[in-house]
């Protein structure tokens, strides 16, 4: 390593240094032995081995847990404008060929999976949605969210805003405060409108990037939705936790008999109507407020087989290691309660999207629920989230979705 380079240095353990040189980018504090130099939060710095070695360059954040989020192994690299301008150009070029035409909406920046620890950043149509989740990405924001919209309109996307969903609480942790609102483009008057409208699968809905959940409609299950709606014709169909009726709608317009839609939120199930009525499959679908755990053990007492497709997408139900065990006994009950439901011959998709639920366990959890409820299941696909979500096999937290189509035999 250059012997002048200008940022502070962090001695890290051997610990640390062997969990970096796997190709992790984060370091936590409890493996930071010492550091060479006066840094402040999110400014960056190297990290280097006990012996001096160069392990990489990154953001600093003094109130997390995880003290360094490195950017870059390259000694060489300057962290300048040119180097985001590549690093968006890389990510979007990635977007466009794994994805084709198909980026009206889609992930354009993940995390630490695309180079920017802590960025999320969702197109919806003529929208870009942004959470800030570290505190050097904060302090750059302005940059990047600037080169976003000209890298996109450079290559003929329609953008009309950058709308900030900086309401997440574990922005806590890093120090920051929570808020949400435009990004003011220099020159740009904001957006008199938070509400757009996307495409996906055929399938529209308008989006609210104001005041729906997350960043406004969750794009990871895309394909997952395509795959159940390919089993849907013919079919009467449970759709629980619809949220605003992604799947519920992609199974009415794979030619289902009928869909009912759940979810206990009423705000939630207006939008779902709202879109099923945009996208003409109303008098094919109803809709239901209620508690899923609630409502199907009072399915199974009403007796008979009322659906021959259950779909179960639920939130997460553990954002801790902690919380595992309990998870996974919500994750059983949900599970064998819908299997219960179904006759033999009947479909089955269920998912997990917490990287705190291993997929081993949530197979475990599976096989168990099926044989409490006396069945077999004669496994379709096993599938992830789409690859405008891609995958590090080096950082597991990119890994988080799990989804299995199942016939019931």
């Amino acid at each position: 390593m250059k012997a002048d380079r200008p940022y502070p240095r962090f001695i890290i353990s051997g610990k640390g240094t062997r969990w970096v040189e796997q190709g992790h980018p984060w370091v936590y504090a409890a493996e930071v032995l010492a550091e060479e130099g006066a840094c402040e939060n999110g400014a960056l710095a190297d990290a280097v081995s006990e012996k001096g070695k160069y392990l990489g360059t990154g953001f600093v954040s003094r109130e997390s847990k995880i003290r360094l989020r490195l950017l870059s192994r390259n000694a060489n690299d300057r962290f300048d404008e040119a180097f985001w301008r590549r690093r968006i150009r890389y990510a979007w070029d990635y977007r466009k060929t794994v994805m084709g035409a198909d980026l009206g909406c889609c992930r354009v920046i993940f995390g630490e999976a695309d180079g920017f620890p802590g960025l999320t950043v969702d197109r919806f149509s003529d929208i870009l949605v942004t959470q800030t989740l570290s505190v050097g990405i904060e302090r750059v924001k302005n940059t990047l969210f600037q080169l976003l919209v000209e890298i996109l309109r450079e290559d003929g996307r329609e953008i009309r805003g950058v709308y900030e969903r900086n309401d997440a609480a574990i922005r806590t942790l890093e120090g920051l405060e929570q808020n949400k609102g435009w990004f003011p483009l220099p020159g740009e008057a904001a957006p008199a409108s938070a509400v757009t409208e996307i495409c996906e699968n055929g399938v529209y809905y308008a989006v609210d990037v104001k005041n729906s959940q997350k960043t406004g409609f969750f794009l990871d299950q895309k394909y997952n939705r395509l795959a159940v709606a390919r089993l849907a014709a013919g079919r009467r169909v449970l759709d629980c936790f619809t949220h605003t009726g992604s799947f519920a709608l992609n199974a009415a317009r794979g030619g289902a008999a009928h869909v009912t839609a759940v979810d206990v939120s009423a705000s939630a199930i207006e939008m779902a109507k709202a879109n099923a009525r945009r996208n003409g499959l109303e008098d094919r679908m109803d809709f239901v407020v209620a508690d899923v755990f609630e409502l199907l053990p009072q399915l199974k007492a009403q007796g008979g087989a009322p659906y021959d497709l259950i779909i179960l997408d639920p939130p997460a139900f553990t954002k801790s290691r902690r919380t595992v065990g309990s998870a996974e006994r919500g994750y059983k009950e949900i599970n064998l309660r819908a299997l219960q439901l179904l006759p033999r011959g009947g479909y089955f998709a269920t998912a997990s999207c917490s990287h705190f639920m291993p997929n081993e366990l949530f197979v475990k959890m599976l096989r168990s629920a099926a044989y409490d409820a006396g069945v077999e299941l004669r496994q379709i696909e096993a599938r992830q989230q789409a690859p405008d979500h891609p995958i590090l096999w080096n950082v597991p937290e990119t890994d988080y979705l799990k989804f299995y189509i199942f016939q019931v035999v």
